[in-house]
């Protein structure tokens, strides 16, 4: 079940965090958690994600674009095959290097504010 939100839409019930910064990571979950979301992952590589796609697919998935020593987009080529929404996270803002095939996706700038996760957690919902 997919908890509500105060304004009557809900959040995704389950949110795949790539991020490789434990301590970024641990931020996006306490605030995802706070949210309402009642199951957040994390993982900190390509093949992690992958793998914890194919054991189950999340709602939602927030992906740091550079990982250490690879980027998420084979990730985020997975979430759009499966139709799953997802934004990018950065900490290099305009200067990331997003393939053109993802250049349209929203994009969230490290460190965000809660209020910015919260807006594209309730774009999603309006997909």
């Amino acid at each position: 079940m997919t908890p509500a939100r105060s304004d009557g839409s809900s959040w995704p019930a389950d949110v795949l965090i790539v991020e490789d910064d434990p301590i970024i990571a641990i931020d996006f979950e306490d605030r995802l958690l706070g949210f309402g979301v009642t199951d957040v992952r994390s993982v900190g590589s390509v093949t992690q994600a992958l793998g914890a796609i194919a054991k189950r697919a999340p709602d939602f998935a927030l992906l740091d674009v550079e990982l250490i020593r690879e980027t998420s987009f084979a990730v985020a080529e997975r979430l759009v095959a499966l139709k799953i929404p997802f934004v990018f996270v950065t900490g290099y803002g305009a200067e990331a290097r997003i393939p053109p095939e993802f250049s349209g996706r929203p994009r969230l700038q490290k460190p965000c504010s809660s209020d910015a996760l919260e807006a594209a957690l309730k774009a999603r919902s309006l997909d």
